[in-house]
């Protein structure tokens, strides 16, 4: 597992999955952000869910997904039911 397994919420396939699509540091995901980064996921896995997308979230923010703001939530919520 490489570095960005080390951050909250991003466990081997989350961060197969990222490798996959190109992000392997923290860096470019912070770059990226959790919206970008999770499209690039969604072109490769369909069945990627709003869950995944605050996970990517949460581990920008360094915390655990569920403890994310309500304001927050609010906004990836609606961000996903548009890219769904």
């Amino acid at each position: 597992m490489g570095e960005l397994s080390k951050l909250p919420n991003i466990g081997k396939v989350v961060e197969a999955q990222l490798n996959e699509v190109g992000i392997t540091t923290t860096e470019q995901l912070k770059n990226l952000g959790s919206k970008k980064a999770w499209l690039k996921i969604k072109e490769i896995d369909d069945s990627a869910c709003i869950n995944r997308l605050c996970g990517l979230e949460g581990a920008l923010q360094g915390i655990r997904w569920h403890d994310l703001d309500n304001q927050t939530k609010q906004d990836l919520k609606h961000f996903y039911e548009e890219h769904k």
